[in-house]
């Protein structure tokens, strides 16, 4: 008999746009799923601030998805993920799913070379990301690099492309690029400007980040607890709807704009 529950949508949330980033690999790896995406913007960004504020927002968030009726939920923050993914796992009643900056397959991508993790300050100074970077200390040389105020510029509306690249290269301008071997994108807002940092940072580093490992864990976990509504076929960059309903806690029409708009162009249009 089939679980009533693979009906119900996947929840996903972040303190902004950035989850987005995180549910276009998911949607193509689950393209018959439909989900519920909430962007807490009118409290982003959350790296900046104090962890008992952020695991408060973090649990409202998630109660709201909660009342929404989900099946699933995917914290699409980092920062959120590793100040609050224990209280939120424990008021869930269903499988929860966070980020992480993905050190791992950075590490086994194997040419020698110090390894940058590009993350809010907040989430280098977490004990979660600390025992990670500890756990690859001897196969890798990690550098924290904290990218304080480069959210808030993603964030905007319509953010000036001059901006964003006079940060990078403030930010990049003490590194020897030679000496590094990957960058890890430790928060899913810098995956939405992945070409800004190649342009500045060179084609030689590779970019890592862990959006595409979190939807296949997402399915895998999802399959095994009977949550799956069809097991579809993982779907390729081309154009094909997809099942979503946004909820934003400030400036809504905005914000579900620009949503839509970096979804299309990852070839999903909102259905």
């Amino acid at each position: 008999m089939e679980n009533p529950k693979t009906q119900l949508p996947i929840g996903v949330f972040d303190s902004g746009i950035g989850g987005i980033s995180v549910l276009a690999e998911i949607i193509r790896i689950l393209p018959s799923e439909e989900f519920v995406y909430f962007a807490d913007t009118q409290h982003a960004p959350y790296g900046t601030k104090p962890e008992g504020v952020i695991r408060a927002l973090s649990l409202n968030a998630t109660g709201f998805l909660c009342r929404t009726g989900i099946k699933s939920l995917v914290v699409a923050c980092n920062t959120a993920t590793s100040v609050a993914i224990n209280e939120i796992r424990k008021m869930c009643p269903f499988p929860v799913i966070g980020m992480e900056p993905a050190l791992k397959p950075a590490v086994e991508l194997g040419p020698a070379g110090k390894i940058l993790v590009m993350a809010t300050p907040l989430t280098l100074k977490s004990k979660k990301f600390n025992a990670l970077a500890y756990h690859y200390r001897h196969l890798a040389e990690i550098i924290p690099f904290p990218c304080a105020g480069l959210v808030e510029i993603i964030e905007r509306h319509h953010p000036q492309k001059g901006e964003i690249t006079e940060y990078l290269s403030h930010l990049f301008s003490p590194i020897n690029k030679e000496d590094v071997s990957a960058i890890v994108l430790g928060c899913t807002h810098y995956v939405l400007i992945k070409k800004e940092i190649m342009d500045i940072a060179g084609n030689k580093i590779a970019l890592v980040d862990g959006n595409y490992g979190t939807a296949r864990h997402l399915r895998t976990v999802l399959r095994n607890e009977r949550l799956l509504n069809i097991a579809g076929t993982e779907r390729p960059r081309i154009s094909f709807k997809a099942r979503i309903s946004f909820h934003v806690s400030g400036n809504e029409s905005e914000v579900i704009t620009k949503c839509k708009h970096l979804l299309q162009q990852e070839g999903i249009v909102c259905g």
